[in-house]
């Protein structure tokens, strides 16, 4: 009895060995599922990666992720130890508009002609192909993905988007147990596939933005390139002429009749006033991208400013032999602006006007439309394209023709125009026909809403209108300024006017001159060599000794704020460089206690 009573050990031995068996199967399944799958995502991963390294196609990106998914399961499924022969698989793609889908990859005979495999569904009178080109019925493709196992995967986004389908088919039917491995194989390689694909869009976005913000800064760039070309010709053709009148001025032995010096200083006076041109609409333009631009609303009289307008630009059009004529409907008087910004504008329409007109007219029409007058430039020139139209109001865009023929111009004058026409409330519009002339169109508003436009800023004086008057005595100013030209300058300015003028160049100087001299006023420069003009003004203003001498701020910062950074100092006034010498006459009358002529009547 005792030799049997290790049997039902050893039974117990033998019934463990199919249930050991069965374990490593599936080790050996679970091995292969996982192994495909690594694969399958390494081989997407470098499909990604050659896309990020090229030029991304988004088609050919997208055919190389849909092949190597079909490629990949395929060689996966074609596995003898598991018996998953006999399978091929593929893609049916969809528009999202249409009813059915297009089998567009197959593997392993990616061909038209390739062997047909059949799939089933639902009944075995339905059979449906899986080769290239086939078109199967969306509803087919939602039978098989919705049957026991299932044979179609959707190819869906996160947001549930079915741009396709996974499609496998077999010769011969598989065992319940290789069915559902081979599912789960499916299933994990469709959203491996639309998470590849996800990744892709993304790349291709970010690729087509960047794509976008580098074209933007190549035309940026190709703009800046031709305003520094442009800007550069319009300098240097000024400062030629200034250099060169100059040097005829000064040159040994040559002596130039009073008339000849007369236009060589009108030459130099003039260049001078087109560099200051060019600048100011540097500077007007990065203030109001800024929106730092101040206007300062006036009642303006139409006629007089148009007629002041035209008197700046009529010896331009003579010497082309242009009619110049300006027309003005009784009806309008006066309108709400800022006047200098307005003259601004009306010049900016006029020059360009002149610039494109060889022969004919160039005329300045106004008219009210409402409530808004409308200021028409229009002339006979040479018109303007379409395609130029549409980049006109652009910073330092140029006309190639105009550029090409040497018309002079930065590129800045309209787009400062519609820019301060915008400030106003109103707006600048173009009629052209090329070789049929120009229209361009100012429309303001002929009134301004309280804080239209910006902070109203507080213009220096219009040096037109103050005529400088001779002091009955000396007076004595103290310049601070460290350019010597400049010094000089105004030293000969204000001394014909009869003032008595001591120059120091810097901060010790000053100091020093001032234990011997009690000025009536400083002028002061900003930027010395040994200190800051500023700093100096806040020193004598907490010193008891001088501490209430009028000081004119007289330098070249011009920008935004600048005059007031000036005045919080404690300074009396503000005179920005290049000096407007009249301007400096009035003040310094004004704050010396020396009358000035305004308007023909003696002040004091």
């Amino acid at each position: 009895m005792q030799q049997y009573s290790s049997l039902p050990d050893q039974n117990s031995q033998i019934d463990a060995t199919p249930k050991l068996l069965t374990t490593n199967q599936q080790l050996r399944a679970q091995v292969w599922l996982e192994r495909s799958l690594n694969h399958l995502q390494s081989r997407l991963n470098d499909c990604l990666l050659s896309a990020c390294k090229t030029v991304p196609q988004a088609e050919a990106a997208q055919a190389e992720v849909f092949q190597t998914v079909v490629n990949e399961i395929n060689t996966a499924v074609d596995s003898s130890n598991l018996a998953l022969t006999g399978s091929a698989v593929g893609i049916a793609l969809f528009e999202p508009q249409e009813t059915v889908a297009t089998v567009c990859y197959v593997s392993p005979s990616p061909s038209a002609n390739s062997q047909a495999l059949f799939l089933e569904v639902l009944t075995a009178e339905k059979k449906l192909l899986l080769r290239l080109q086939e078109v199967i019925k969306v509803e087919d493709l939602q039978q098989l993905e919705n049957q026991q196992p299932p044979s179609a995967w959707p190819l869906a986004d996160d947001s549930g988007s079915v741009m396709g389908w996974l499609i496998i088919a077999d010769r011969e039917s598989l065992i319940e147990s290789l069915a559902q491995l081979r599912s789960e194989l499916m299933a994990r390689s469709a959203k491996y596939c639309t998470t590849a694909l996800a990744q892709l869009r993304q790349w291709q976005q970010r690729y087509e933005l960047l794509s976008s913000s580098n074209q933007e800064l190549q035309h940026t760039n190709q703009l800046k390139n031709q305003f520094l070309a442009n800007t550069s010709h319009e300098i240097r053709t000024p400062l030629s002429s200034i250099i060169l009148s100059s040097n005829l001025l000064l040159a040994p032995g040559y002596e130039p009749t009073r008339e000849r010096q007369q236009e060589y200083l009108n030459i130099i006076q003039s260049s001078g006033k087109h560099l200051l041109a060019l600048i100011n609409d540097i500077l007007d333009l990065s203030k109001i991208e800024a929106n730092q631009m101040d206007v300062q609303w006036e009642t303006i009289d139409v006629a007089l400013l148009c007629s002041n307008v035209l008197a700046l630009v009529k010896e331009k059009a003579a010497n082309k032999g242009l009619r110049l004529c300006v027309e003005i409907d009784p009806d309008i008087t006066t309108l709400v602006a800022d006047s200098l910004r307005l003259k601004q504008m009306l010049l900016n329409l006029l020059f360009n006007a002149l610039k494109f007109t060889s022969k004919g007219s160039v005329v300045l029409e106004v008219a009210p439309k409402g409530e808004f007058v409308h200021f028409t430039v229009w002339d006979t020139g040479t018109g303007i394209s379409q395609e130029d139209q549409a980049q006109l109001f652009q910073p330092y865009f140029q006309i190639a023709k105009a550029v090409a023929d040497g018309v002079e111009g930065t590129g800045l004058g309209l787009a400062v125009t519609r820019k301060l026409a915008e400030i106003h409330g109103g707006s600048v519009k173009v009629e052209s026909k090329l070789d049929h002339g120009s229209r361009f169109t100012l429309v303001l508003p002929l009134k301004q809403e309280a804080g239209v436009g910006g902070d109203e800023g507080v213009r220096e004086a219009n040096s037109s209108s103050f005529l400088p008057f001779t002091p009955s005595s000396c007076v004595d100013i103290l310049l601070v300024e460290d350019d010597f030209a400049n010094a000089h300058l105004m030293q000969i300015f204000l001394r014909k006017l009869g003032y008595q003028v001591t120059w120091v160049k810097n901060a010790a100087q000053m100091w020093q001159t001032l234990t011997q001299l009690d000025p009536a006023v400083i002028l002061m420069d900003v930027y010395l060599a040994d200190g800051n003009g500023l700093e100096l003004v806040q020193q004598l203003r907490e010193n008891r000794q001088y501490g209430a001498i009028p000081i004119i701020i007289q330098t070249a910062m011009a920008m935004k704020g600048d005059r007031e950074i000036c005045l919080a100092t404690g300074v009396n006034d503000y005179i920005s460089k290049p000096i407007d010498l009249p301007l400096l006459a009035s003040l310094v009358a004004k704050y010396s206690k020396a009358p000035t002529l305004v308007d023909g009547e003696s002040k004091d």
